[in-house]
């Protein structure tokens, strides 16, 4: 009797120590798993995401020159039609981030900041210059530069940069409801992240 109950133990015992490794490897299994999932989502998002927009705009140009001390003024000046061709993309690989597989968590180091590429198309009309200040390379160059600059500007506080960051935004909580559903933490700046919109884009 004193053997049968002996060897009923030590079944009983193996048993409950084969099931506590079974759990404990299926519990490392789902980590792991867990986290191909993280940098799977993470790299799905690594691309580059583009709004695209079209922007109009006129300007006048002028220039004047003097000669002879200030005894003669000679001036040119233009009337300039711009159609320029906009894109602004955010690079996601970019991203600087590192995952945490102890502590189920995802940090964000860095952001990509916004590529603006303006492709302009600058038309002329009602030049007028005098014999000693002709327009030059010089000047179209400048021109150019100056509506670049001018457009740049008008852009970051446009529609379309707050509907680029809208689609980056977009892509980034996926990664978020992924990260949720798992258990996992995002965090920027050792800060955990609730929603996406609380990540500083353009000023990390």
């Amino acid at each position: 009797m004193k053997r049968v109950l002996a060897g009923a133990l030590i079944a009983l015992s193996t048993v409950l120590v084969y099931k506590s490794y079974a759990e404990r490897n299926e519990s490392e299994k789902k980590l792991n798993e867990h986290t191909k999932l993280i940098q799977q989502e993470v790299r799905h998002v690594s691309k580059l995401v583009v709004s695209e927009g079209h922007f109009a705009e006129v300007y006048n140009y002028a220039d004047s020159k003097e000669l002879f001390g200030n005894l003669i003024t000679a001036d040119k000046k233009a009337l300039i039609v711009v159609n320029a061709a906009v894109t602004i993309a955010y690079d996601l690989k970019q991203i600087d981030f590192m995952v945490d597989e102890t502590n189920r968590m995802v940090q964000f180091n860095n952001l990509p900041q916004p590529e603006i590429n303006i492709n302009p198309d600058i038309e002329y009309y009602d030049i007028s210059a005098d014999f000693f200040n002709p327009f030059s390379a010089n000047d179209h160059n400048a021109i150019k530069h100056m509506v670049t600059e001018s457009l740049t500007k008008k852009i970051e506080s446009s529609d379309l940069a707050k509907n680029a960051e809208n689609r980056l935004l977009d892509e980034l909580s996926q990664l978020l409801v992924v990260s949720q559903r798992l258990g996992w933490t995002l965090v920027h700046n050792k800060r955990p992240l609730t929603h996406i919109e609380e990540l500083p884009l353009g000023h990390q």
